[in-house]
């Protein structure tokens, strides 16, 4: 109830009506291979469902952060993942966090972010703060939701995928999810220039 509450009050900041599925998050954590990584970011939290699932993967040296906009969940992810570090800022600032931990990018950034309600220039300046973040082999996971897809905004935003990153694939779709939904697994080419 709290996730749809928060989307009926901001859409632009919560597009979901409902957690995402274990289903789901497990799958997301699994294409991740998050037991090999050195650093992963997570961007627009929520409930904290991935968080969750992030947090039982890394390794102990891995180091994680997650950004969430809206204070509420923010709070929420916190309470639900006390040992995790839940900032409350945009996905656009993912360097100045990053800066943080004194590094420059990372090998791995995990979304829930609803690109589906974002407006095109929105959805173009996040994916290239996304691009400059990651490490050149890095990978870039969101999930996606099945109607979506049928909405301009969905269809840009796989285009602007396209468009970015080396290698663009799709998961299976999980039924199982409020509504049915996806994985979109990004990879940005390992010789790339961050330009």
């Amino acid at each position: 109830m709290k996730l749809l509450r928060q989307m009926l009050t901001n859409p632009r900041q919560t597009g979901a009506i409902a957690n995402t599925s274990p289903k789901l998050s497990r799958l997301i954590a699994d294409m991740a291979n998050l037991d090999q990584k050195n650093c992963v970011v997570e961007l627009g939290a929520g409930t904290g469902v991935f968080t969750r699932e992030i947090v039982k993967r890394i390794s102990a040296q891995c180091t994680f952060f997650s950004l969430e906009i809206n204070p509420i969940l923010a709070k929420e992810t916190q309470n639900n993942c006390p040992s995790a570090n839940i900032f409350c800022d945009s996905a656009e600032n993912i360097q100045t966090y990053l800066s943080s931990y004194e590094k420059t990018s990372c090998d791995c950034i995990i979304s829930g972010l609803p690109w589906g309600v974002f407006e095109f220039s929105l959805q173009k300046q996040l994916l290239h703060t996304i691009y400059q973040s990651l490490d050149n082999g890095g990978e870039f996971l969101t999930i996606a939701l099945l109607p979506g897809l049928l909405f301009p905004p969905g269809k840009r935003f796989r285009s602007l995928l396209d468009q970015t990153f080396s290698s663009v694939t799709k998961s299976h779709i999980v039924w199982q999810n409020l509504p049915p939904g996806f994985i979109y697994h990004c990879k940005k080419e390992k010789g790339a220039l961050n330009g």
